[in-house]
C-alpha cells in the first residue's frame, strides 16, 4: 500500500513539471490540444452545415426555372382546406376590410347608413318622391354635391334583403342610356338601401295621369319617343344580357323621365335572372294588376314574353291617357285591353287617342302604334314581337299597314304573296337600333 500510495503521488506531480515545448507545463499543455480538438470539430460541423444549405439554395434556384413550385404542397393543401372549411368567415373579413379602406367595390359604391342619413336629411318626409310596396324613395344629396335618388327597402318578412340582392344583380352592372343607373347601395345592419342616379323630370304615370292642365305636355310624337326608348331599354334587358333580365313589372309608375323627356326604366324590385339554356322560370306571380299577362298571372310561367305584353299595355296608356284598371269608367270601359280591343275592332280606332293631346297623330302613326299594342296582347305568347322587333316597328318608316296591302293586291293579286303580313311575322332587329 505504501509502494503504491509513493506511485501515486509520485504520478501527480509529473502534471506540474515543465515541459520543453516553451517551457509550458503539462496540464496546461493538454489543455491546449484538448481546446484545439474541439475546436477543429466544431469547425467540421459549421462546414458540414454549410454546404448542405448551398446544395439547398442550388435546388430552389432550379426548381424555381422549372416546373416545381417553391411552396410545399402540404402547405398548399392546407391554405385550400381552410378555405373550404370556413369561406364565410374569409369572405366576412374581405368584405369589412373593403368597407373601411376602399369605399368601391364592384360596380358601385358602398355608402355607410350615416352618409344617407346625411344626403337626405334624416330621411326627411320633404324629400319623398316615391313611395310604393317595396320602398320608398328620397331624393338625397351627396357630400360631393351630386343628386340622387335613395330606395329605402321596407322589410316585409324579409322580401327587403331578396329584393335587395336581386337588384343589385340584376342591374348593378347594367348600363344602357334607357335604364335608370344604380350607383350604390348600403348594407349595414337590416337597412338595406339603393342608391340610383336622381332623374329629375319625375315618372310617366304622374304626366300621364296626373292634373298637367287642359292640354298635355306629352305630344304625339313625345309618347312615341317614350315607348322607343322604354322599348329599348327592355330590349336590352332581353336580348343583350346573359343571363337575360326579366323586369316582369313594367308599369307607367316605373318609367322615368328626364327634361327632355328621354324614359328610363327603373325598379328592378322584382326582376328575374333568364338563362340562355331557360325558356321560362316558375315563380310566384307578382307585379301590378292590370299590366300582367294573362298565362303568367294563370301559371306563374315568367319569361320575357311577360314584359312585352306589359310593354304592349303602356303603350295603350301612352296611346289613350287611360290607366290599365279604371272602376271610375262606364262598365263597358274599366279594363282598358277588353275597351281598347273592341273600339279597333269596330274600327274607332281614332277615338282611342287621348282628347289631351292637341295635335292629332297621322293616320299612319296611329295605325302604326295600334298594330304594336294588338301584337303585344296576344295571348298566344308564340305570337307577341320581341322587344327588339317591336323597337324596329315602331321606328321603321316603311311599316306595311292593311289598307295599303289591299291596295297593292288589287292592282297586283300575286302581291299578297311578296309582301308578308305584319302581324304574322315581323323581321329581327338589328340589335344597333335599339341601344
Amino acid at each position: 500500500m505504501a509502494a503504491s500510495a509513493t506511485s501515486t503521488g509520485g504520478a501527480l506531480p509529473e502534471l506540474t513539471n515543465r515541459t520543453p515545448l516553451l517551457g509550458l507545463k503539462l496540464y496546461v499543455l493538454l489543455l491546449i490540444v484538448a481546446l484545439i480538438v474541439i475546436a477543429t470539430v466544431v469547425l467540421i460541423l459549421v462546414f458540414v452545415r454549410r454546404s448542405r444549405s448551398s446544395k439547398k439554395r442550388k435546388m430552389r434556384v432550379k426548381h424555381s426555372s422549372g416546373a416545381i413550385p417553391l411552396v410545399s404542397k402540404e402547405i398548399v393543401e392546407v391554405n385550400t382546406l381552410e378555405l373550404k372549411i370556413d369561406p364565410k368567415k374569409k369572405e366576412v373579413e374581405m368584405e369589412e376590410s373593403a368597407s373601411v379602406e376602399s369605399p368601391n367595390i364592384g360596380w358601385g359604391r358602398w355608402y355607410s347608413l350615416k352618409e344617407l342619413e346625411n344626403a337626405t336629411e334624416g330621411f326627411a318626409e320633404q324629400n319623398v318622391i316615391g313611395e310604393g310596396g317595396y320602398g320608398i324613395v328620397y331624393k338625397g344629396i351627396l357630400m360631393d354635391g351630386s343628386v340622387v335618388a335613395v330606395k329605402n327597402l321596407l322589410n316585409n318578412k324579409g322580401q327587403a334583403e331578396k329584393e335587395f340582392k336581386v337588384e343589385v344583380e340584376a342591374i348593378g352592372k347594367v348600363k344602357h342610356k334607357n335604364l335608370v343607373g344604380l350607383v350604390g347601395y348600403c348594407a349595414e345592419g337590416a337597412q338595406r338601401m339603393l342608391v340610383y342616379e336622381y332623374v329629375d323630370n319625375g315618372t310617366l304615370e304622374q304626366w300621364l295621369h296626373g292634373d298637367v292642365g287642359p292640354a298635355s305636355p306629352l305630344t304625339w310624337d313625345i309618347r312615341m319617343k317614350i315607348a322607343v326608348g322604354t322599348a329599348k331599354g327592355l330590349a336590352y334587358l332581353h336580348e343583350g344580357l346573359e343571363p337575360k333580365v326579366v323586369h316582369r313589372d313594367v308599369k307607367s309608375s316605373n318609367i322615368l323621365l328626364d327634361k327632355k323627356w328621354n324614359a328610363k326604366v327603373s325598379d328592378f324590385g322584382l326582376a328575374k335572372l333568364l338563362g340562355s339554356e331557360k325558356s321560362y322560370v316558375t315563380t310566384r306571380v307578382m307585379g301590378t294588376f292590370g299590366y300582367v299577362s294573362p298565362e303568367y298571372a294563370s301559371t306563374g310561367m315568367l319569361n320575357e314574353g311577360s314584359d312585352v305584353y306589359s310593354f304592349g299595355i303602356l303603350l295603350m296608356e301612352l296611346i289613350t291617357g287611360r290607366s290599365p284598371i279604371d272602376y271610375s269608367r262606364p262598365p263597358g270601359e274599366m279594363n282598358l285591353v277588353d275597351w281598347f280591343k273592341g273600339m279597333v275592332a269596330s274600327r274607332h280606332g281614332d277615338e282611342l287617342v287621348d282628347p289631351l293631346i292637341d295635335i292629332q297623330p297621322s293616320p299612319r302613326s296611329l295605325k302604326r302604334a295600334l298594330l304594336v299594342c294588338l301584337r303585344c296582347i296576344d295571348l298566344d305568347v308564340s305570337k307577341r314581337p320581341k322587344m327588339g322587333q317591336i323597337v324596329h316597328m315602331l321606328e321603321a318608316d316603311d311599316f306595311p299597314f292593311r289598307s295599303e296591302l289591299r291596295t297593292n293586291r288589287e292592282k297586283d293579286p300575286a302581291a299578297s304573296s311578296k309582301i308578308p303580313y305584319p302581324t304574322r311575322h315581323v323581321e329581327p332587329a338589328d340589335k344597333s337600333s335599339w341601344r
